[in-house]
């Protein structure tokens, strides 16, 4: 099951506003298009039209992952991606955050998560992920839609420190990290920081070298100094 990118803002709009805005969900059509077109929080920022909303909402009732509620005066949407998928609630804020903002270290997504799961700390942001990246490994029947990999770890872009991780909801993800790729680059990577550890080190103890002898040659010229100042004149 994959989805196009209005699809994909349409599920993070209203999974999002399900959690942080309880009492004013679920969402009329004209609230998902706010949402939907939200300037903060998305990752890119979109422009999207009604017909565009509405044609994306049809299209994922049709998949069983949008329903109507049909006792409001206006026609309200609710998302059911958590029943479908099987997500528990670290998992979907995790979902949520990748939908509508794209690639994210766990770092940024721990901090972004606040209003949605509170995770203790950057491991438990970790395991989560590596959850729903191996969803298919226990799983009793690898077709199942709620055993199929949720996320992928990308390749580490250079001078980072963290992989960003990447939801799979719109297919396959290209820039996976190769073991040997990526083991070769940790270790350039550690080799590169470890001789600049040492060209600094070095460039220290020259300095600190040339302080101590700096320091030498003041205290002999204040020493001299001093002894030029305490000499006796010669008698008349």
């Amino acid at each position: 099951m994959t989805f196009d990118p209005i699809q994909l803002r349409v599920l993070g709009a209203l999974i999002e506003k399900e959690i942080t805005t309880p009492e004013n969900y679920p969402l009329s059509l004209n609230s998902l298009i706010s949402a939907c077109n939200q300037r903060s929080s998305r990752e890119p920022v979109l422009d999207l039209t009604e017909d565009q909303v509405r044609q994306a909402v049809h299209s994922l009732e049709d998949m069983g992952l949008v329903s109507p509620v049909r006792d409001a005066r206006v026609p309200k949407y609710e998302h059911r991606i958590r029943t479908v998928l099987n997500l528990r609630r670290d998992e979907t804020a995790i979902l949520c955050l990748l939908l509508l903002r794209g690639p994210q270290t766990p770092g940024e997504l721990r901090g972004r998560a606040d209003r949605m799961y509170s995770f203790d700390d950057i491991a438990a942001v970790q395991s989560t992920l590596e959850r729903m990246a191996n969803r298919s490994a226990s799983a009793p029947d690898s077709t199942s839609e709620q055993s199929t990999p949720l996320v992928v770890q990308l390749a580490r872009q250079p001078g980072s420190r963290e992989s960003r991780y990447a939801h799979l909801l719109g297919g396959p993800v290209a820039s996976a990290p190769q073991p040997s790729t990526s083991y070769a680059s940790d270790r350039s990577f550690a080799a590169k920081n470890s001789s600049e550890d040492e060209h600094l080190s070095a460039r220290i103890q020259a300095l600190e070298a040339a302080l101590m002898a700096l320091e030498a040659r003041v205290d002999a010229m204040e020493k001299a100094k001093l002894e030029d100042s305490t000499e006796e004149p010669p008698p008349a």
